[in-house]
């Protein structure tokens, strides 16, 4: 039994489809892998007696994000605090934003990566119900009492 060049083009042509389907599969996968919000999380520290915003891309791609964080009040901006670009990767990559945060104040963390995320990393994050800094023990007030004087005649 001998084998036509039919069947042989049939068969490569069989190879075609298949090998362009599985490099399809591949390269949606690897897009499925990319950038996604769940990805980056975000919390509040001390660092000493300083506040800090610390934002971790755990991304695996690599892919380059734009993190701003805005101090909200009432559910609106009220200032930004800064705007860093971040490369994430498997075992994580944090970048630091310094700010003095007050007690339970709340602040939106957005991320934006172009072709893949523009939102911001839910729920919005809430600093801890204590400052870094500790008021120091203030001496006792002087007090307003007039000290008696005793005069000898």
């Amino acid at each position: 039994m001998s084998i036509n060049r039919r069947t042989v083009a049939r068969s490569v042509r069989a190879l075609g489809v298949a090998s362009a389907s599985a490099a399809l599969a591949l390269g949606l996968a690897g897009n499925a892998l990319a950038c996604d919000i769940s990805e980056f999380s975000a919390e509040a520290k001390c660092d000493g007696d300083k506040g800090i915003i610390t934002v971790t891309d755990v991304d695996p791609s690599g892919v380059p994000a734009t993190v701003s964080v805005f101090l909200q009040n009432n559910g609106a901006d009220l200032k930004k605090v800064g705007e860093q670009v971040v490369k994430g990767s498997r075992e994580g990559v944090t970048i630091t934003f310094e700010e003095n945060w007050k007690p339970d104040a709340e602040y939106r963390v957005h991320v934006k990566a172009a072709g893949y995320v523009d939102e911001d990393i839910k729920p919005n994050l809430t600093t801890p119900s204590t400052a870094c800094k500790k008021d120091e023990e203030k001496p006792p007030a002087p007090s307003d009492t007039p000290t008696p004087v005793s005069y000898t005649i």
